[in-house]
């Protein structure tokens, strides 16, 4: 106990006792954590050296702390620390066998200590699982054995049905905290100063099983529909910091709403933001938020997610807190290359009592012509956006009962005189405006938001103002006034009691926008549920006992021809249940495989359920992608496959897909590329495998030296000329372009472009310059090796800060690498010679570049660290603010 009393903790005042079992005499003593409760209030210590469990860990820990519970944690199993500071610091400590603490710390030293040791020992290659630090600004970053994004969608959904608990009733709690928010744990949390065995209120088992099937189908005979308010409000803050209260704004009903959903956009827009997912704007605007919430009423915090500038932040009634479950986050950076979150979504989802929500706050592109390009960040909003809860298949957006979409959605008005504008608002001729309005044009052809519900507006644009004042923009662009701030929504049960818009609030460019719904939610009757759940168990009982579910397929082979990167092929696999009972169907892998289906490959569904005689269709899409891309080019992977279609207690079905692979110079080596002079297309495949082969080979045993001095006919090229291509037309035609590689470019557009690039040597480029950009920016992406290798990457990290060891470190490249190197280089300050009309800064670009041409190699790419990415950057910038090349 000598150990507490450096946390000023006495033997006689800790009411923790420790036991440790099958420890030999004479062994170190083992890094331990140690709960302490002195009065009334948990103290988290540390004992001995936190180092050790990464290597020692403890056979068993038992921990009874006073009489309300007693906690076993297996020292291999996954310990999850959630933190975050403000005036206190709060922790959530869980293991997998153990209930959950809710813990606050004072934010002094002494517990920054004890955050700093535990970061340093997660850095030291921890047991699978063994430390997780999550915070919450919308994305999750594991330093254990986690899956990624892309893996956790082919994860295959094996639910098993357990018998199902009989309905409980849990305590109500209340408080002021909020729910603690935990990316890498998708499943409900427990109210703040609830009780340790707190558990979400639901009789109904969690996995997605056939009991679950059967209660949604017969759902209308045990819940019945109460009534609920609902805020939803969007600022567009315009980088401020909030300088007034929020009052005319969040308290402008009289009574108090149930939920808060509050949204913002630009929250901030430094390059910390941006680039680093960091901004100190997150907590000033949430503290101007909860002082603002309705007086009326306690809230808790439901959950907060940021990426970069767009945030949403939820609450709810304290007395509603037990009956909120199954919450979870997500974001979508639809921004700078197509997916950076300087544009985009984030999205917060949950179960309240038994209807689920999803509210999805967003940012669309800019500008009155670029409303193709908003069509398009909502259609890939809504195809990226899914929520992974455990033991459950991905969920989307549509797949929720209640679905408001808020944000600046950033859509303009067909009509760019800006004096008819005015003077129509000035006579409050709003309709002929509304008629010309892109967002209410593109949901009447069905180009965006088809499905959703937009109340009637009867305020006055809330873009664009001269920030402090209610004067409309009177700097030399004049922006035509617009409603770019909007709300929307679809389900059922939903009636909007206000839609405004409050012009109190000066602050930003934009005007605040909110509406006040009324929601109708499905309550459950725990006595009729619990009689149609002994009825449903009785049925499936006797269905199991006397039939064995069957499926039969259209087909069970597939072939996908003239495959070509970025370009989707779609085919659909049409199954029927030809049983006589309900069937669970689910795709599994194949023995000694993680995934279902290979990284080129996507099913969806994946998972479902299927009534007697239902038929459902399966589509199955081949998307080549820059993480696939390379291992087809070298024929190190093809396009075969067979799935697994698993049927629960019955047989699996066997689905071959094949296809042909048409190469791409995309996802090819510059070493390979620089000895292919024609176009890809017109080389043999097997010649193009030889050829990276041979590069491989190259670079690794003879010196650059002995190419160079090569006949002339087999004189590699200096640079590939699919880049020089890029990057010529780029610098002759787009050098003054706005914007430039900070818009996405449109699909179609890079189709054409890398077939041009792929077919032909073009005399130009096909597209807009934001798409050449883009193509720009994936061909780099999709280099198998980066222009800096991978063995050159700590080195570089190393002398970022000497622009002399920067350039010796160049030279050492291999000639390929070192020539796109500087021609990269040249190109960028050759942009930044007109950053007064395409308003490029040198930060953007050398933040922009360096994660592309300075990547980490695959087994650091999960643990670079934001020191790492500066670093990066810093050697990027130091050629493109140092002298001339020589």
């Amino acid at each position: 106990m000598d150990t507490f009393k450096g946390f000023g903790l006495d033997e006689d005042k800790c009411l923790t006792t420790l036991r440790c079992q099958e420890l030999q005499p004479g062994q170190d003593e083992p890094r331990l954590l140690a709960l302490i409760e002195r009065s009334g209030r948990f103290i988290l210590g540390v004992l001995a050296n936190p180092d050790d469990l990464a290597t020692r860990p403890v056979p068993q820990l038992s921990i009874p702390i006073n009489t309300h519970f007693h906690m076993v944690r297996e020292a291999e199993e996954a310990l999850l620390i959630d933190f975050s500071i403000n005036s206190h610091i709060r922790l959530r400590v869980q293991g997998e066998l153990s209930p959950e603490l809710l813990l606050e710390l004072p934010d002094d030293e002494k517990s920054q200590a004890f955050l700093a040791q535990v970061d340093k020992c997660r850095q030291q290659e921890p047991l699978d699982g063994a430390i997780s630090l999550v915070t919450d600004f919308g994305f999750e970053e594991h330093f254990g054995h986690s899956l990624k994004v892309d893996e956790k969608k082919n994860q295959p959904v094996r639910p098993v049905r357990p018998p199902p608990p009989p309905p409980t009733k849990t305590p109500e709690v209340q408080g002021k905290q909020g729910f603690l928010h935990t990316p890498g744990n998708r499943d409900a949390r427990p109210p703040p100063n609830a009780p340790p065995e707190w558990q979400p209120t639901s009789s109904i088992p969690k996995q997605t099983t056939l009991v679950q099937h059967h209660l949604n189908k017969r759902e209308k005979e045990y819940v019945d529909i109460h009534n609920f308010r609902v805020f939803v409000g969007t600022w567009n803050v315009n980088g401020q910091c909030p300088d007034s209260t929020l009052d005319p704004w969040l308290k402008c009903d009289e009574e108090p709403p149930d939920i808060y959903a509050v949204g913002f956009q630009e929250l901030d827009l430094s390059a910390e933001a941006f680039f680093y997912l960091d901004s100190s704007r997150e907590q000033q605007w949430v503290a101007a938020v909860k002082s603002s919430l309705h007086p009326k009423a306690k809230y808790i915090q439901i959950r907060t997610v940021r990426l970069v500038g767009m945030m949403l932040v939820m609450f709810i009634k304290a007395k509603h807190g037990r009956l909120i479950r199954e919450v979870a986050a997500e974001s979508v950076g639809t921004g700078i290359i197509g997916k950076m979150g300087n544009k985009g979504g984030v999205a917060i989802r949950f179960v309240f009592h038994n209807t689920s929500f999803c509210f999805v706050n967003s940012h669309l592109a800019a500008h009155a012509e670029d409303c193709e390009r908003r069509n398009q960040d909502y259609k890939d909003i809504c195809a990226r956006m899914s929520f992974h809860l455990p033991g459950r298949p991905a969920l989307s957006i549509v797949k929720h009962d209640v679905v408001i979409w808020l944000g600046d959605l950033n859509y303009r008005l067909f009509l760019y005189d800006v004096y008819e504008v005015k003077r129509l608002i000035s006579k409050k001729e709003l309709k002929k405006l509304l008629d010309r309005d892109q967002l209410n044009v593109q949901r009447d052809t069905r180009n965006a938001f088809s499905d959703f519900t937009e109340g009637e507006i009867n305020f006055i644009p809330t873009y664009k103002f001269d920030p402090k004042t209610d004067r409309w923009d009177s700097s030399g662009k004049c922006r035509v006034p617009a409603w770019c701030d909007r709300i929307l929504w679809r389900g059922s049960s939903v009636k909007q009691l206000e839609y405004r818009s409050h012009m109190q609030l000066q602050t930003s460019d934009h005007k605040p926008v909110s509406s006040l719904f009324q929601i109708g939610v499905k309550v459950v009757n725990e006595k009729r549920q619990k009689l149609v759940l002994e009825e449903v168990m009785r049925e499936i009982d006797r269905m199991e006992n006397e039939f064995l579910p069957s499926l039969s397929l259209t087909q069970s082979e597939f072939t996908f021809e003239g495959v070509k990167f970025w370009q989707q092929q779609c085919r659909y696999l049409l199954i029927k249940n030809d049983g006589q009972v309900p069937c669970h169907f689910s795709f599994i892998p194949k023995l000694r495989a993680s995934q279902f289906c290979k990284p080129w490959l996507k099913v969806d569904p994946s998972d479902g359920f299927l009534e007697p005689n239902e038929m459902l269709e399966i589509s199955l899409e081949v998307h080549v992608t820059k993480d696939s891309v390379a291992q087809l080019n070298s024929g190190e992977d093809t396009l075969d496959d067979i799935l697994v279609l698993h049927l629960d207690r019955g047989k699996d079905y066997f689905i071959s897909l094949s296809g042909t692979y048409l190469p791409s110079c995309f996802g090819m080596s510059l070493e390979a590329l620089c000895h292919t002079k024609k176009p890809i297309r017109e080389i043999p495949v097997t010649k193009l495998i030889d050829v990276e082969e041979e590069s491989s080979v190259r670079q690794s045993f003879l010196s650059f030296l002995e190419v160079e001095n090569a006949g002339s006919g087999d004189r590699p090229l200096r640079i590939p000329k699919e880049v020089w291509l890029l990057v010529n037309h780029l610098s002759t035609k787009c050098s003054h372009q706005e914007d430039l590689f900070n818009i996405a470019g449109l699909p179609d557009e890079l189709q054409a472009i890398i077939d041009c690039l792929e077919t032909s040597i073009p005399s130009t480029i096909p597209g807009s310059s934001h798409s050449v950009a883009q193509a720009l920016v994936i061909f780099l992406e999709a280099l198998p090796e980066p222009v800096v290798c991978y063995r050159f990457y700590r080195q570089c990290l190393d002398c970022s800060h000497d622009s002399r060891l920067c350039r010796q470190l160049v030279a050492q490249l291999p000639p390929s690498h070192e020539n796109v190197f500087h021609y990269l280089v040249a190109f960028l300050k050759g942009l930044l010679k007109h950053s007064q009309s395409n308003h490029l800064k040198v930060t953007f670009l050398a933040t922009l570049f360096s994660s592309l041409l300075i990547r980490p190699p695959p087994k650091l790419a999960g643990k670079q660290t934001p020191s790492d990415r500066q670093k990066a950057n810093n050697f990027i910038l130091g050629f493109l603010v140092g002298g001339d090349e020589e």
